[in-house]
């Protein structure tokens, strides 16, 4: 039987597995344009693949964080700013 920390790695791949997978679901789609946007802007200042869809699947964890506590529905004027704002992360919202 596996341990439970076997079990977290597995969510928590799956999870950033699932969030990376609708990152560029959004840039392929261009929907919202700012996701496609800001994967270009990071490109041309240099930055890696991975490494801007770990960012920007950082962002889409946030607010679907903050969907879940607060009981809303999707903030897209925030998430695009906050996609925008990238490489500066946006703040843990509480």
């Amino acid at each position: 039987m596996s341990e439970p920390s076997d079990i977290d790695n597995d969510d928590e791949e799956f999870a950033e597995n699932t969030l990376i997978q609708a990152i560029e679901n959004q840039i392929e789609s261009d929907n919202p344009p700012a996701a496609k946007a800001t994967f270009n802007k990071l490109t041309l200042v240099g930055y890696e693949r991975e490494e801007i869809l770990n960012l920007m699947a950082h962002v889409l964890a946030v607010e679907i964080d903050a969907i879940l506590e607060e009981d809303r529905a999707f903030d897209t004027q925030w998430y695009e700013a906050a996609l925008r704002a990238l490489p500066e992360l946006p703040p843990e919202k509480q």
